[in-house]
């Protein structure tokens, strides 16, 4: 990538990666058990300023998520690739780490009648509506949405940095942040239509997703795809023929890039969840209707997603015939982990020096 004077790169400046890892999200198969997360968070932010950060989250949808109401906040670019307005969220929306009584019940002597508690009333956390959904009896649903930084295309964070602390790596794509060269101004965290970047508030710089690029040049895939139970986190290279990323996002088309209308070209995607039928008023007839309306899905993957829930209707019914499907047995994973990541399926524990995650 190419600057000028200020260390601001600009759109007309921004350069295409040799290859571009992306990750693939099949929603029909998270749990939303928060291994991911836990993953993520004992590997990379376990620093000082960092206890409320929460590099990988699973939000349920519909909901606030985190930040409190990210997807209201704006950021990324118009129609035309002009900035658009946003601002920070506050640590509030985030949600601070609670502070619990520890003391009190495990050194006071008191644990046989006190419980655990936060030390303050806390009003907002990562999954504080977690599996609330929405939709009334008998036809309430949910479903989960795991979240990391999506390593754009045209990352709104890059262009707003006025110290041109973030960059793209020519070789995969990765967004990183050089924290050395931060001053904490934020504007990153402002412009991320996404709300994925994190400020620490103790080193005075931000902080967000490195897609465990140490671990990728051992061949190790990302702590949240390789610790997850649900096998859901795909993770390869684009343009890799071969590879499930490409077949999951070009071939079959089924992986759709979350808010694609806030222009950055983000490079996580996801296979919408299928819906179950709606019931009737008794609760005991199941209509043609979907439970989870498609205007909502809409708006979260784009225009196509009814397309893409029809292709995996179809498939999932050519293998219950017995028929032959290639992207069945793709997201089904058979063999992990070498169908899943098939560049990253080295095994930490093997590795001398390496960790084991």
């Amino acid at each position: 990538m190419t600057g000028n004077n200020t260390g601001r790169v600009t759109a007309g400046e921004l350069q295409l990666p040799q290859r571009q890892l992306a990750m693939v999200f099949d929603l029909n198969k998270c749990l939303g058990c928060h291994t991911c997360s836990i993953a993520c968070k004992t590997q990379w932010t376990g620093e000082e300023g960092m206890e409320n950060m929460w590099w990988t989250v699973v939000n349920t949808e519909p909901g606030k998520g985190t930040p409190k109401d990210w997807q209201q906040m704006s950021g990324g670019f118009d129609a035309d690739g002009k900035p658009r307005p946003s601002r920070i969220p506050s640590r509030e929306e985030f949600g601070e780490a609670w502070k619990y009584n520890h003391d009190e019940v495990f050194k006071g002597g008191k644990g046989k009648g006190v419980h655990l508690k936060p030390e303050t009333k806390p009003k907002w956390g990562a999954n504080w509506d977690e599996d609330e959904g929405a939709g009334d009896y008998p036809n309430s649903y949910y479903f989960y949405l795991p979240r990391i930084c999506n390593h754009c295309t045209h990352p709104a964070c890059l262009e707003a940095c006025p110290r041109g602390a973030i960059t793209k790596r020519k070789k995969d794509g990765i967004v990183l942040l050089n924290e050395k060269r931060c001053k904490g101004y934020r504007f990153c965290m402002e412009a991320c239509p996404y709300k994925r970047i994190y400020y620490n508030h103790v080193q005075d710089v931000s902080q967000k997703c490195i897609f465990c690029f140490p671990r990728l040049a051992k061949g190790v895939a990302p702590a949240c795809s390789r610790q997850c139970p649900g096998r859901l986190r795909f993770v390869g290279y684009l343009d890799d023929p071969d590879g499930p990323i490409h077949k999951l996002v070009n071939k079959w088309k089924v992986a759709l890039p979350l808010h694609s209308e806030y222009g950055t070209q983000p490079n996580v995607y996801y296979v919408p969840p299928l819906s179950p039928p709606k019931l009737n008023s008794s609760g005991k007839l199941a209509t043609d209707k979907p439970r989870i309306p498609l205007d909502y899905l809409r708006g979260l993957f784009g225009d196509r997603v009814e397309e893409v829930l029809q292709t995996l209707e179809r498939e999932i019914a050519k293998k219950r015939r017995g028929e032959e499907s290639e992207l069945m047995d793709t997201l089904i994973v058979y063999s992990w982990p070498k169908d899943i990541f098939p560049d990253f399926a080295n095994d930490p524990v093997t590795l001398s020096g390496g960790d084991h995650g």
